[in-house]
């Protein structure tokens, strides 16, 4: 059996901040290494650090010691620009609270990072997209007229329709209801197993976690 390739990887990675009592340590030491096409949950208690260590893989954050190596580039090498650049080719994004622009239509929505990309067929692959999501018929809508399911589809769409090498979700189902959860966790999934993009995801949703190949559990900023 092949081994996949690595496509995300952490060595030592450290994330202090400063507070009131002195040096807060957030993210401790923390070193794993996630092969292309493997679905990662990453699960702990509320301030155990896990969004500060999915905003230091994506390059959103800067680690204060250690490095990452994101789709076969070092993180701590690139400035903001660079690692801006490898976001918007490598990367998508899932976020609990949707984070679509409200003056554009869901098509609109889903055609912008391929826009920013320069991309030609912008409004064809969104479309193509937003079809395997089930929202051909809404792609004219603006957010505010989507319920939250589909605005949460229309985010799918325009995480996946770069093809990026890593998709990172933060709590993707928080703000839905279990029902509509399980359907967007059943898309989710689907669309990594059809575009063998790598997914690590954060999340408190237990049934969400262990649809992923691998749980990794934090604790006050390291694994255990």
């Amino acid at each position: 059996m092949n081994t996949p390739v690595t496509v995300l990887q952490a060595e030592h990675l450290s994330k202090q901040v400063s507070s009131p009592e002195g040096a807060l340590t957030i993210v401790d030491d923390v070193s794993f290494s996630i092969g292309a096409g493997e679905t990662v949950a990453i699960v702990g208690a509320s301030g155990a650090g896990k969004s500060t260590l999915l905003a230091l893989l994506a390059g959103l954050d800067t680690p204060t010691s250690g490095k990452v190596w994101l789709a076969g580039s070092d993180l701590t090498l690139l400035d903001e620009d660079g690692r801006a650049k490898l976001r918007a080719e490598r990367v998508g994004f899932v976020f609990q609270s949707f984070h679509l622009v409200p003056a554009l239509t869901a098509l609109e929505n889903v055609m912008l990072p391929l826009e920013l990309a320069g991309r030609g067929d912008a409004r064809k692959a969104a479309l193509e997209t937003l079809t395997r999501v089930g929202l051909a018929p809404r792609v004219g809508h603006y957010p505010r007229q989507l319920s939250g399911g589909e605005q949460q589809r229309v985010a799918l769409a325009r995480a996946f329709v770069t093809q990026p090498a890593v998709l990172f979700a933060d709590e993707p189902t928080g703000n839905l209801d279990t029902a509509t959860g399980e359907r967007i966790t059943q898309l989710l999934f689907d669309m990594n197993a059809n575009s063998h993009t790598t997914v690590v995801l954060v999340t408190h949703d237990r049934t969400l976690a262990q649809r992923c190949g691998r749980v990794m559990t934090m604790e006050a900023g390291r694994f255990v």
